[in-house]
């Protein structure tokens, strides 16, 4: 535990030793007050003073930093889009866990990313989100600045507490330019995640990067030893670490920097590489530092963040093996190693599940590498947590679509990002052969969830093919689309289907995570052979594979073709009759799930990979 941390009393706001002795919890979170009054007044209204009781740092107490666009910390804070920041979300809770000393920086979205509706057509609107960052959030006394188009833009900042299962706390700071001293267009720029022309995006980024580490300086983490960057977007921080050491010391140090920091990229996606045209760059950030060491670092023709971030890092990995395969391949010359995802066991593992663990597996919530033991929990203890949670997804779903889903029949889940990639429609590309392979055994339902960019014009078109989908094929094979994906639907979907369908283009699936989430509950994936499922699968074991191998995919041309013939094929001979006609063979299916993916594809399995590889 670190003993140099304080609290901040919510009643008073004063400083409070936490070994003080008055404290006192509330909604799961505990508070420390500076006396017995404070902690009185507290108990008699805690409604009125409830808030993450934040912590008031002293300098060297943290050695890493953990910079991400956008981070899933709490259901309540819209401040993620979508598989990035759940992973963010997730590496903070385990390093709580673990109690590993570090801080996560990220930024304040007034209006989150968006929150979806999806009319009877399928067409998806985006509106704000409606939150108040007063009622999950401490507003701390420390502003920094960065210098945008000329112009000072204060930041604010915030803090929220990720608390680990031993009462360790990792804090997160956000930083937000809505503060009263800004301009109207400058105090907007936190406005909306991902939202904004190129120009909002990179001063985004130069608050992140930028006021990120100065916001660090000025909260008293001068031993700050790794700079973690969660993909591109956090790259400029090596920049700022740079005009720093040119201050001090009159010289550019690249090599102190660059064994300061760490990256982590997440996509093979060429659209998921942020780039700025120089000239934009240079309007926007000015001679804040030298436009020659800039090229130098990012590239002569545009200022590309994935190649700063790879010329600054002293460790580079993908999120997969095949995914470090990928991109030591787009990145010609760069080392990049490899660390496969992984997913908090506990957030995302159904309270049904959670009271079967605890019961058979005690200490998992630490220790989830020993899930493998899930192998001696009764089958039948196994059927009925699923049967709770699949109850608990059949209700919601009947809730807001108003369908008659049936808790018998074989369920199947598809929910992430709605982007031409991931091919959510493939299952439909025949819907006669999809039909047929029901005969025989027993009926389909498939529910989708997921959100297209909005400025993804093929993603939103892929929603509306879905429902469309849906609408044609009735009672034959039940379908919905579920609007507003968020990390408590998707903890209600990944827990209660019964199969979990992934079906990306290769190579593009960097990773993938919620198969993981699914695998915590006992829910098999029926995916294409990409990203963590090359590593996770294990044939008629812990799920099914759909195509080819990894290593003999055809031209792209016949990959659809071929994957929607034999996806059909495997629901029809192998899945729906084990499914229907062998129930205990398929609750042994559910049980490896869990021994085998569970107790590996996990954060705390991760950050132990990351402490060794990078940190150390």
């Amino acid at each position: 535990m670190d003993t140099t941390a304080r609290s901040r009393d919510p009643v008073c706001r004063m400083t409070a030793d936490a070994t003080s002795g008055f404290s006192a919890e509330h909604e799961g979170r505990r508070y420390y007050f500076c006396s017995d009054l404070c902690c009185r007044l507290f108990k008699s209204d805690p409604g009125r003073y409830a808030g993450p009781a934040a912590v008031v740092p002293t300098g060297g107490a943290r050695r890493i930093a953990y910079f991400s666009m956008e981070i899933a910390a709490d259901d309540r804070m819209p401040t993620y889009g979508g598989g990035l920041g759940v992973l963010a979300g997730d590496t903070l809770r385990s390093f709580a866990d673990l109690g590993i000393p570090a801080v996560g920086v990220s930024l304040l979205y007034k209006n989150g990313y968006f929150r979806q509706r999806i009319d009877a057509e399928g067409v998806q609107r985006e509106e704000a989100e409606t939150w108040r960052p007063r009622d999950v959030l401490s507003l701390l006394d420390v502003r920094v600045h960065v210098d945008i188009e000329g112009r000072r833009v204060m930041l604010k900042t915030w803090q929220y507490d990720v608390v680990g299962a031993g009462g360790y706390r990792v804090p997160v700071f956000l930083l937000d330019a809505d503060a009263e001293e800004n301009a109207e267009a400058d105090r907007a720029l936190t406005g909306w995640l991902y939202g904004g022309d190129q120009r909002c995006r990179l001063s985004q980024e130069v608050m992140l990067g930028v006021g990120g580490v100065r916001a660090l300086r000025a909260l008293g983490y001068s031993g700050i030893e790794r700079f973690h960057m969660n993909e591109g977007h956090a790259a400029l921080l090596a920049l700022e670490l740079l005009r720093e050491s040119y201050a001090s010391g009159g010289y550019w140090d690249f090599e102190a920097v660059r064994d300061r920091c760490v990256f982590t990229t997440h996509t093979p996606v060429s659209a998921g590489h942020d780039r700025f045209a120089y000239d934009l760059f240079q309007a926007v950030v000015r001679d804040a530092i030298s436009l020659d060491v800039v090229r130098m670092l990012s590239g002569p023709e545009e200022l590309n963040m994935t190649r700063l971030a790879l010329n600054t890092s002293r460790y580079v990995n993908g999120v997969a093996k095949k995914h470090g395969e990928v991109s030591r391949a787009m990145f010609a010359g760069y080392p990049v190693d490899s660390i496969t995802n992984g997913v908090h066991s506990r957030t995302w593992t159904s309270e049904p599940f959670q009271q079967l663990y605890s019961r058979y597996i005690p200490g998992w919530v630490t220790d989830p590498f020993s899930l493998r033991n899930a192998v001696s929990i009764p089958k039948r203890e196994i059927r009925e947590a699923h049967a709770t949670a699949k109850r608990a997804l059949m209700d919601e779903v009947n809730r807001r679509a108003g369908r008659k889903f049936d808790t018998e029949a074989l369920t199947i889940g598809f929910a992430r990002r709605a982007t031409l990639y991931k091919r959510p429609d493939l299952v439909f590309m025949d819907p006669e052969k999809l039909v047929n392979a029901t005969n025989g055994t027993g009926p389909i339902q498939i529910v989708f969830a997921g959100k297209a960019h909005p400025a993804d014009d093929e993603g939103k078109e892929l929603i509306r093919r879905i429902v469309k989908t849906s609408s044609r094929l009735a009672d034959s094979v039940r379908v919905v689309y579920l609007e507003n994906y968020d990390m408590q639907l998707g903890r209600l979907i990944t827990a209660g289907v019964d199969l979990w369908l992934n079906t990306p283009r290769r190579p593009l699936e960097a990773s993938g995570t919620s198969g993981m989430k699914a695998a915590h509950n006992g829910v098999p994936s029926l995916s294409v052979l990409d990203g963590w499922w090359i590593e996770g699968h294990v044939e008629g074991v812990t799920g099914w594979a759909v195509g080819p191998a990894a290593t003999e995919a055809g031209p792209q041309d016949d990959a659809d073709r071929l994957d929607a013939a034999d996806l059909y094929r495997k629901l029809g001979a192998v899945v729906l009759p084990m499914y229907y006609g062998e129930r205990d063979a398929w609750v042994e299916v559910m049980r490896q799930t869990i021994a085998l993916n569970a107790s590996f594809f996990n954060t705390h399995r991760m950050v132990q990979q990351y402490a060794a590889n990078a940190y150390i």
